[in-house]
C-alpha cells in the first residue's frame, strides 16, 4: 500500500515489522479501512494516556505510522478510526504528518494541528555541476581546502556504497564506532551489538538489502572509515536515515566530503535514467542541511477529539492544575510567633 500512496520505504512492513518487534509494547493495534487485502487507509495506533490513542511513533520512524491517499482529508479518516477504537477513546493523535502528502488543514472545534519541524530534500534534476554551482561559495571553498589538506598529508580518500545483506552487520559495527566517538558514546546510546537499536537496524537493513534497496555509504581515510550514511530507497526516493562521523577528524569535515561524492553519484545516476529522483533527509532542518538545499516543508502533528467539549475540558483541567501551583509559589512563608 505504501508504494501506491506514498512511496516511502519506512512505511512498509520491511521497516515496521522489526520496529514493532524491538520497540513495540504489545499494546499496538493495526487499523485498516476497507478490504484488508487492498485497504483504503492503514495505521498502527497505541494507547497514549487516559482515553487517548496515538499513531505508533518510536524515534527511529521518520513519520507517524499512518497511510492514506495523498491529498485526502485526514479528519474524516481519523474520525472513523477514533470511533472504532475501544472505549473510552476521547482523542486520537496523528504524529509527524508530512505536508507533502497531507497539507495542514485549518483548526476547528474538534481538530487541532501543531507545529513540529521543517524537513529538507534535494531533487535530482539536471546535472551535478549545475547543482554544485548553486551551492554557497563557502561550502565549495571549504571543501576544496579540506581536500587539499588531506592530499598534502598523503591521505587517500574514497567512497564505498555497500548493498549486500552480508555487508550490514560489519557496517553497523563501523557505524557504532563512529557514533561512540561523539556524545552518543558518553551517553551510552551509540549503536552496538546487544543494544535494541542495533537489533532493529540490522534486521531492517538486511531486509532492505535482500530487496536490493539499501545503501550504506562509507567514506574512508586510508584504511579507516571516518563517515557513514545509512540509507534505504523506494518509489524514486532515497532516505538518509542516520549519519555519523569520527569526531577525531572533525576539523576536515569527513561527512561533508562524503556527501559531495554521494550526491554527485546520485545526480549522475539520475541523469543516466536511474530510478532515484529525490533525496529525503526527514529530520529537523539544521544549518548543515541549508548548505545542500534551500527546499524545506513542514511536518506537523494533529489531534482529533471525539466531541467538541473535550479540548475545552482539557484546558479547564490544566488551568485548575496550574492555579494551585501558582498560589503555592506566591504564598508568603509562614513564620512562627515569638514566645511571649
Amino acid at each position: 500500500m505504501q508504494a501506491r500512496v506514498a512511496g516511502l520505504p519506512f512505511l512498509e512492513s520491511a521497516f515496521l515489522a522489526p520496529l514493532l518487534g524491538v520497540f513495540g509494547t504489545g499494546r499496538e493495534r493495526l487499523a485498516l479501512l476497507g478490504d484488508p487485502k487492498a485497504p483504503h487507509a492503514a495505521a498502527i495506533v497505541t494507547p497514549a494516556g487516559t482515553a487517548q490513542w496515538t499513531t505508533f511513533q518510536p524515534s527511529q520512524l521518520p513519520l507517524g505510522a499512518w497511510l492514506s491517499a495523498g491529498g485526502e482529508a485526514l479528519e474524516p479518516l481519523a474520525d472513523g478510526l477514533l470511533r472504532a477504537l475501544p472505549l473510552p477513546a476521547l482523542a486520537l493523535g496523528l504524529t509527524q504528518i508530512d505536508s507533502l502528502f497531507h497539507p495542514r488543514a485549518a483548526d476547528n472545534t474538534r481538530w487541532r494541528g501543531q507545529d513540529y519541524i521543517d524537513t529538507a530534500w534535494v531533487d535530482l534534476t539536471g546535472d551535478f555541476e549545475t547543482y554544485w554551482e548553486t551551492r554557497g561559495k563557502n561550502l565549495r571553498t571549504n571543501l576544496k581546502k579540506q581536500q587539499k589538506k588531506l592530499d598534502t598529508a598523503g591521505t587517500v580518500t574514497r567512497l564505498e556504497c555497500l548493498t549486500r545483506p552480508e555487508d550490514v552487520a560489519p557496517a553497523l559495527t563501523d557505524y557504532g564506532r563512529l557514533e561512540a566517538s561523539g556524545w552518543k558514546g558518553s551517553e551510552g546510546t551509540a549503536i552496538a551489538p546487544g543494544h535494541p537499536q542495533y537489533e532493529f537496524y540490522r534486521a531492517m537493513l538486511e531486509a532492505f538489502a535482500r530487496a536490493g534497496r539499501v545503501r550504506l555509504y562509507q567514506y574512508w581515510f586510508d584504511d579507516a572509515v571516518v563517515a557513514m550514511d545509512l540509507c534505504i530507497e523506494s518509489g524514486g526516493k532515497i532516505v538518509i536515515l542516520k549519519t555519523a562521523y569520527d569526531e577525531a577528524h572533525k576539523a576536515v569535515s569527513p561527512s561533508t566530503l562524503m556527501r559531495q561524492l554521494q550526491f554527485q553519484q546520485l545526480f549522475d545516476a539520475a541523469a543516466a535514467g536511474g530510478p532515484i529522483r529525490r533525496i529525503e533527509f526527514y529530520g529537523k532542518v539544521m544549518e548543515w542541511h541549508t548548505r545542500w538545499t534551500a527546499e524545506a516543508r513542514p511536518v506537523y502533528h494533529a489531534t482529533l477529539y471525539r466531541w467538541r467539549w473535550v479540548p475545552a475540558l482539557k484546558r479547564l483541567l490544566r488551568r485548575g492544575e496550574a492555579e494551585p501551583a501558582a498560589k503555592t509559589e506566591e504564598a508568603p512563608a509562614k513564620t512562627e510567633e515569638a514566645p511571649a
